[in-house]
């Protein structure tokens, strides 16, 4: 019985997306694992895997086109099923056989068009078997990407699914792959220079083809003497191999290569998030045909136990990379995409919301001694971060207001609570976020904090997994820093800086003891959250750390 496939939700801000490319073309036979196309959101273009077997019997969103969530993307079926009732009567179904028709005219020569991708030039101006890739939005909030390094030079040989360079966004450094095979003929961003989304990347086809036409003003080519030289270089017998390539071989799927030399059947968007997790793809078994590893089989996959070393903490890294000093010599550091980013992001958070400063003294004594004993127990260890992050979770509860943004005309005030917890980084910060954090044990935070601060020092942190956040949670504690107040992370409402655990003299019960106090300080955007709310807030939250069994009452 055919089954109707409807444009996914691929990201929470979510409301349409964009078919970037079809994979399959209806009448073509779709298994489990393989990709049906690439679905561009608000957040990034992301393949669109099938979870069903059978034949594309219709396309309900054409290449390039856009429709909303919950729409009909396409229907998956026995093939000559009659799907008449499922599309109206058979209207589209005629849209999507001219859809197919089209497509299959440019099988037998001719590119996709790429309109706009370059000034002056249309589609009929693209020489035959040329693609022009362009500078990709890898993140809702990207307007320019950066060449962090290229791996392909020009006059290099490519295949689909080589790295073809590393792409620094306002988030993060993303491997961009090529899904073409070809000649790297053209790179319009030189390594370690930027350009707007959309722009001229590169260009590949065949060896030897003239893209100058391609090129504002005749060819401005970054690397035209590079290529040159690279062209002549070229040995015979590469030449060769490329010309041999079968066409076949555009359809086999992503082999992995194991230690022992052994190939892995593997879907390549199963492959991309087994890399982009660290997973070794030989300890997975698949559950796709013969064995093959698909997307769902990654995800589900559990690792063994890590030994007690390899699952420590991170150690603390500086915020900012270390630059040389020279007496009486003044030097530059160029900024990063990041750094960039992070500096509009701050300045509009400080310059549009009114924030405004609470700040509370916490008595930690009982926190300390809640502490040790969780830590005596076996395969435990849990920090005082992470009680901060739990009680946080469950003080938003009682609070709703704090856990809200501003949206203009109105206040959104969200139904889940996600943490954000802000991670140096040496290029500057990113914010991991805990989904679900009141639902999180201690342990759940431990964990998933550890893992993904881990992660962002080696920016393999996935976009999804730093959106969402609907509060923010700032330590320097570990540096000694007793009290300071950070700038809300937009959209949120408020953030929370945690300072250090200082032992002083406190007065307890009319007596002068030692005692162990934090500071806790809390910014808020006082369009959203009014001073007593705020205030209630931190009163709450002082409830939940200095008495700690309260919190199972929570």
């Amino acid at each position: 019985m055919a089954e109707v496939i409807t444009m996914p939700r691929l990201s929470d801000t979510m409301t349409e997306g964009k078919v970037s490319k079809w994979h399959k073309k209806v009448g073509d036979p779709v298994k489990e694992g393989d990709i049906l196309a690439e679905i561009e959101t608000d957040k990034a273009v992301q393949d669109f895997e099938s979870e069903i077997n059978g034949t594309l019997l219709f396309i309900g969103v054409e290449e390039g086109a856009a429709a909303p969530v919950d729409s009909v993307l396409a229907i998956i079926g026995e093939e000559g099923e009659d799907i008449s009732s499922l599309t109206g009567g058979g209207a589209k179904a005629d849209a999507a056989t001219e859809s197919k028709s089209e497509e299959e005219s440019k099988t037998q020569g001719e590119s996709t068009p790429v309109e706009n991708a370059y000034e002056g030039s249309s589609s009929a101006d693209i020489p035959e078997g040329v693609e022009v890739i362009t500078m990709p939005r890898l993140s809702d909030t990207m307007t320019e990407g950066k060449v962090a390094k290229w791996h392909k030079n020009v006059g290099d040989a490519v295949k689909e699914g080589d790295i073809l360079a590393e792409i620094e966004t306002d988030k993060a450094v993303q491997d961009f792959e090529s899904e073409v095979n070809g000649t790297l003929l053209y790179q319009g961003v030189a390594e370690g220079s930027a350009a707007e989304v959309d722009k001229i990347l590169a260009i590949i086809g065949p060896e030897g083809t003239d893209v100058s036409g391609l090129v504002s003003g005749g060819g401005k080519k970054a690397d035209a003497p590079k290529a040159e030289a690279k062209t002549n270089e070229k040995s015979e017998p590469k030449a060769e191999a490329k010309s041999e390539a079968k066409t076949e071989d555009l359809k086999e799927e992503a082999p992995a290569a194991t230690s022992s030399g052994d190939r892995i059947a593997i879907s390549p968007l199963a492959k991309k998030i087994a890399e982009e997790k660290g997973v070794d793809v030989s300890a997975i078994k698949g559950s796709g045909e013969n064995g093959r590893i698909v997307k769902k089989d990654v995800e589900n996959y559990q690792p063994a136990a890590q030994p007690e070393a390899a699952s420590s903490a991170p150690k603390a890294v500086s915020a900012q990379p270390s630059v040389a000093f020279t007496p009486g010599q003044d030097s530059e550091t160029v900024n990063s995409q990041m750094r960039n980013i992070i500096a509009k992001r701050l300045a509009e958070s400080k310059f549009t919301a009114p924030h405004y400063y609470l700040t509370v003294e916490i008595n930690m004594d009982k926190a300390i001694e809640a502490r040790k004993e969780m830590n005596a127990l076996p395969d435990t260890k849990v920090s005082f971060n992470d009680m901060v992050i739990k009680a946080v979770a469950v003080a938003l509860r009682k609070h709703p207001q704090v856990n809200s943004s501003w949206a203009g005309d109105k206040i959104i005030h969200h139904g889940n609570i996600n943490v954000g917890v802000a991670v140096a980084v040496p290029d500057g910060l990113v914010v991991p976020v805990l989904k679900n954090a009141d639902f999180m044990s201690y342990g759940d935070i431990s964990a998933a904090v550890k893992d993904m601060a881990a992660r962002a020092k080696t920016k393999a942190l996935k976009a999804n997994e730093m959106e969402g956040s609907t509060f923010s949670v700032s330590n320097l504690g570990m540096f000694g820093i007793e009290t300071f107040t950070s700038i809300i992370n937009q959209p949120n409402a408020a953030i929370l800086s945690v300072g250090a655990i200082i032992e002083k003299p406190i007065v307890k019960d009319g007596q002068i003891v030692v005692g162990n106090t934090m500071k806790l300080s809390l910014a808020c955007d006082h369009r959203v959250v009014d001073g007593a709310t705020g205030a209630q807030f931190l009163q709450t939250l002082r409830t939940y750390l200095e008495s700690p069994l309260t919190l199972l009452l929570g």
